[in-house]
């Protein structure tokens, strides 16, 4: 390859590879840091706070208990997001003979509803695990959205990219710098050892 295409790549490459670092760099951050936290979680405290409640369904609603259904009825949905405070619309719904079970579950916390069928008689249950379970649902995706996980896939595309545009840069200035593939070989040699002889 001539100097000026190897100057010219560089420079694409060195372009590419700060914008997709600039985009990596808070998730990274934020998923290295909850990577760890995971790891030990085991050691890492946590005093869930539980919160409970109960409630009567008025007798106006008391109708749209009856019958069959598959979703939950609006009126129904604005009357438990009024009196406990939690979104309906994101909550699973299950309907049974006796009760209505609704599930809302929310990353760091869990939330649930049941009410039941023949007294309009409502129950709440909200436990929140804390800052760190938070982070931790985040770094796992769970009970986080479409969004966020579109978010997460986002962010791993761009750390693909951000690694493979470091590894084109290595490439570029390995002459001048000898120990670029004997460093590069080791961190791969590292990692496949650590697989093959640990994680099981």
């Amino acid at each position: 390859m001539s100097s000026n295409r190897r100057m010219r790549l560089y420079r694409t490459m060195h372009s590419w590879h700060w914008i997709s670092a600039a985009i990596c760099l808070a998730a990274l951050l934020l998923f290295c840091i909850t990577g760890v936290t995971l790891n030990h979680a085991d050691a890492i405290g946590a005093n869930p706070a539980v919160s409970t409640a109960t409630a009567q369904l008025p007798q106006d609603l008391r109708g749209v208990l009856a019958g069959e259904h598959t979703e939950l009825p609006a009126p129904l949905a604005d009357w438990i997001e009024e009196t406990f405070d939690i979104e309906p619309d994101s909550a699973a719904a299950e309907w049974s003979d006796d009760e209505l079970y609704l599930s809302a579950p929310g990353p760091g916390r869990d939330a649930w509803v049941s009410i039941d069928r023949a007294t309009g008689a409502a129950k709440f249950e909200a436990t929140d695990r804390g800052w760190v379970s938070y982070f931790n649902d985040l770094h796992k995706g769970r009970n986080t959205g479409v969004a966020w996980k579109i978010f997460i896939d986002v962010v791993a595309v761009a750390c693909v990219f951000f690694s493979l545009t470091g590894l084109v840069l290595l490439w570029i200035q390995a002459r001048q710098r000898t120990a670029t593939w004997p460093l590069v070989s080791l961190g791969v040699g590292v990692l496949v050892f650590l697989m093959i002889v640990f994680a099981h």
